[in-house]
């Protein structure tokens, strides 16, 4: 390797994507390509940075195998950064394993922490979890150990797990000082940020206020009988019951919890959960089917008892009852948790991570653009959804997350 491709790796490395194409940018040799390729990733042009790795990929060809499973990896990292979520996962794992048996370890172990970074991305965090355990990083130079520790923190805040989270963004925070890459450092300190901005709302016995993520740990911990809108569940005593699929159920659920220990009429009821302006009979009747089915929910947890003008909730076990709600509540939440990154989504990713379909998405988008909450660059297949994100508010309690508990 030549001293100018030498130079341009060590600026690149440096987070000095200037540096480097000011010693390669009239190259087109494969190597520079590679470097030309990165450095317009870390600029922000990840149009034109997979373009360039695509064609130094071409260019190494079959027979160098480790430089060419280099740039795969790169280009996955880029696909990742621009939210392109079908990119080919054999791909990147093949390329991990030609890296692995050349024994270029660094870069294996960042092939396999794209792989965590999506896995947390779209919900999966017990993947996630597991693959970053395989992992050793004490061995990984720092910035590498800076990604590691990001990844954890962000699993254990999505787990609600405050103090891991703290610890695992401690040593962020000190590997990244080791490492003295500016993006990276800025990136762990929007993971501090994060992990101390209100994270939801809290509303009992007619009163709300915002509660931090430590906070909400507390809360699920304690003895309370809790409705959770953020994940569309009902918690207690460590246990959750998902009413997700059932939005009337949830609907009145929380309705009730509100009201507590008070009850609420019925015509509020029928109005807010079936959606109308004026209840009849017909409704009325609905809503004692509705009323039984959510008791057969509750059962062992909490009674729904009739009173002269409504219903009422009645905790077997808990001794308070508490509404866990967004900080701002919006119909699109959850899409809005997404582009809250900052980052530019396409529809297809946006369904992806959602689990919902492509054409539901774009509906949604659609109408969020009305509104002025999102805007779009970009046609066809290359059209893009961002936002800013929503200043003094983190959203990890919107993101999808499986729970195995329900």
């Amino acid at each position: 390797m030549d001293s100018l491709i030498t130079a341009a790796a060590r600026a690149l490395a440096a987070g000095d994507p200037l540096g480097a194409l000011n010693r390669i940018a009239l190259r087109d040799d494969a190597s520079a390509l590679a470097l030309r390729g990165i450095a317009m990733a870390q600029l922000g042009d990840f149009a034109r940075a997979r373009a360039l790795l695509k064609s130094a990929a071409r260019a190494f060809g079959a027979k160098e195998a480790l430089a060419r499973s280099r740039c795969i990896v790169a280009e996955a990292e880029i696909a990742l950064a621009s939210r392109d979520l079908t990119w080919p996962a054999k791909a990147l794992d093949h390329a991990r394993a030609i890296l692995e048996a050349h024994g270029d370890r660094v870069n294996a172990a960042h092939a396999r922490y794209l792989e965590v970074r999506r896995a947390l991305l779209i919900g999966r965090i017990d993947d996630a979890a597991r693959m970053l355990a395989a992992l050793e990083p004490e061995a990984l130079p720092a910035a590498s150990r800076t990604a590691h520790e990001l990844i954890a923190a962000g699993i254990a805040m999505r787990r609600l797990q405050t103090k891991a989270a703290r610890t695992a963004l401690d040593r962020a925070t000190d590997a990244a000082r080791h490492a003295g890459i500016p993006a990276l450092a800025a990136e762990v300190d929007s993971a501090w940020r994060i992990l101390r901005a209100p994270a939801a709302r809290v509303i009992a016995q007619g009163e709300e206020r915002l509660l931090l993520l430590d906070e909400v740990e507390t809360l699920f911990a304690s003895n309370a009988f809790v409705v959770d809108a953020c994940r569309l569940c009902v918690r207690e005593n460590g246990t959750s019951m998902s009413l997700s699929t059932r939005p009337v159920l949830f609907t009145l659920a929380r309705l009730l919890a509100e009201a507590w220990p008070g009850d609420v009429p019925r015509d509020a009821l029928i109005l807010r959960a079936f959606r109308i302006r004026e209840a009849d009979e017909t409704h009325r009747a609905r809503l004692r089917v509705e009323m039984g089915r959510l008791r057969t929910m509750l059962r062992g947890h909490a009674d729904i008892d009739a009173t002269p003008r409504g219903f009422a909730l009645k905790p077997r076990h808990a001794r308070d009852v508490a509404v866990l709600a967004p900080p701002v509540e919006d119909a699109y939440a959850p899409l809005l948790a997404f582009l809250a990154d900052g980052e530019s989504w396409s529809s297809s990713a946006l369904a992806i991570a959602l689990g919902a379909s492509q054409r539901t998405v774009q509906r949604s988008l659609d109408a969020l653009a009305a509104s002025g909450k999102v805007q779009s660059f970009g046609r066809g297949r290359a059209r893009r959804w961002t936002t800013p994100p929503m200043p003094g508010f983190t959203t990890a309690l919107l993101l999808p997350v499986e729970l195995a508990s329900d």
